[in-house]
């Protein structure tokens, strides 16, 4: 009951933050309601069709659909007084992040995939979904970028395995490897933590 809690916030938030993108593109309501659905929704479906997953999650429950569509509307007449709480959206898009992360796991645990599996169905997840709003909104995805993001979403991935090996609770993993991600993107955050990046320049003419 507490992880589909967070997992409905999660949704919120997330539909919340890619209609600010989409605002950010000039796109009508309509534009700003699909890259919602996409950004919130769009990890789990993309997890359950390479997975053989039936029905989505948003077939299964279409009212994830009004919830995150509802979020990008009332973003859209917000808009102005959103920058302030910017610091707000950055913890709750991490909250998104590990929360996704843990239930793709899952998923991926409940059809008795490998464990390789189960850790790329959780980034898959907790990242598809920023992918395909940066695509959808002509911007270099996040995941792509510098930032501990998909990295995060790994490290999450691997300690809620871990927990299990040790034989904890079920529950009890998952809210280890959850404050420890939020942590971790958390300090990312605020102390600039960077991947390594790969420059490249053709020096031949």
């Amino acid at each position: 009951m507490v992880l589909i809690a967070l997992y409905v916030v999660a949704i919120t938030a997330e539909a919340m933050t890619a209609a600010l993108s989409a605002g950010r593109r000039d796109m009508d309501w309509v534009g700003v309601c699909v890259i919602a659905c996409v950004t919130a929704l769009g990890g789990g479906s993309v997890r359950d069709v390479l997975l053989g997953h039936y029905p989505l999650t948003w077939v299964r429950h279409p009212e994830y659909l009004w919830i995150t569509a509802t979020a990008a509307l009332v973003t859209a007449l917000i808009a102005p007084v959103m920058r302030r709480l910017h610091s707000l959206f950055l913890l709750l898009d991490a909250l998104g992040l590990v929360v996704f992360t843990v239930i793709g796991c899952r998923i991926a645990q409940e059809m008795q995939l490998p464990t390789t599996i189960v850790l790329v169905s959780g980034m898959i997840t907790g990242c598809a979904g920023g992918v395909l709003r940066d695509v959808l909104c002509n911007d270099i995805p996040l995941l792509f970028r510098k930032e501990l993001y998909a990295s995060v979403s790994g490290l999450t991935g691997a300690v809620f395995l871990a927990a299990q090996t040790f034989d904890m609770h079920l529950n009890s993993a998952m809210l280890i490897a959850m404050v420890f991600g939020l942590a971790m993107r958390i300090l990312a955050l605020r102390y600039n933590w960077q991947m390594p990046k790969f420059v490249y320049r053709d020096e031949w003419r």
